[in-house]
């Protein structure tokens, strides 16, 4: 793949990877020389990236699994360590959107949003953290956040209280992990352009492109390439922050018709 830098040597592992933000930090990690296992909840889609990736000349894994599921997401750990020798760096990508409005909201729904969302992130980067700590030699933890954290979304009551809570674990564990050399960082994405966002929306680029102050909403390319620097050499001393990247919308935030959610069926 060319281009192996910084993260030559270095293992990570990325939940919910096989496609869009995930997918593209698993790509851009394994074009820069890390051996990567990839999770997704689609065991074809979990194959499928990783076989494009090592296609491409990489070093990948594919692995399906529901990282709700506290013994998944510690066998992911596991599973990289056995494959690759030790673990430098968990990005906690995983994360479903169960849209409702709050007064119908299910209790099965919530608990499906809370399980992937913040038991997925939470464990991941629990069992991470323990295996960094018995190699001794640092690492890098990456939770993935959203606008929705900081700003209001009607229908997204569930989703924005976890995404906001995956801020706070980031400033939280600096307390813990800073000791053993393990920073632990989290982005905010805003709108971007994904395949679960064009499948929600076909008009998603131009929608969000009118409400974006940079004219734009953000590519996959866009997401992976901040997270990158958080995972690397460069970021040692960034730690418990929450990088937004979201071409400027939380300054404004507008908000388009939400006309496409269907909010009694989620």
């Amino acid at each position: 793949m060319g281009n192996e830098s910084q993260f030559k040597g270095k293992t990570a592992v990325i939940t919910g990877a096989g496609e869009g933000i995930g997918l593209e930090i698993a790509r851009q990690l394994a074009e820069q020389g890390a051996n990567v296992l990839l999770n997704d909840l689609d065991a074809a889609k979990a194959t499928a990236a990783a076989q494009a990736i090592t296609e491409a000349g990489g070093v990948c894994l594919g692995v399906s699994g529901d990282v709700g599921q506290v013994p998944v997401v510690r066998d992911l750990v596991a599973q990289a360590v056995a494959q690759f020798g030790r673990l430098d760096i968990a990005v906690a990508n995983a994360g479903v959107t169960l849209w409702n409005n709050f007064f119908d909201y299910d209790p099965d729904d919530f608990q499906t949003v809370l399980n992937v969302n913040l038991s997925g992130s939470f464990f991941l980067a629990q069992a991470a953290a323990r295996q960094m700590r018995q190699q001794g030699t640092g690492g890098r933890l990456l939770f993935m956040s959203s606008v929705t954290g900081y700003q209001a979304i009607e229908y997204l009551s569930a989703y924005a209280l976890t995404k906001a809570a995956l801020r706070m674990l980031a400033r939280q564990l600096v307390v813990e992990l800073g000791p053993h050399g393990i920073t632990v960082n989290a982005i905010a994405p805003g709108a971007t352009i994904t395949p679960r966002n064009l499948a929600d929306d076909p008009n998603y680029e131009a929608v969000w492109g009118q409400l974006t102050p940079t004219g734009k909403p953000a590519t996959t390319a866009d997401i992976a390439q901040a997270a990158l620097f958080l995972l690397s050499p460069q970021a040692a001393q960034i730690n418990g922050q929450t990088l937004v990247v979201d071409g400027g919308w939380t300054a404004t935030s507008p908000v388009p018709s939400l006309d496409f959610v269907e909010k009694d069926e989620v």
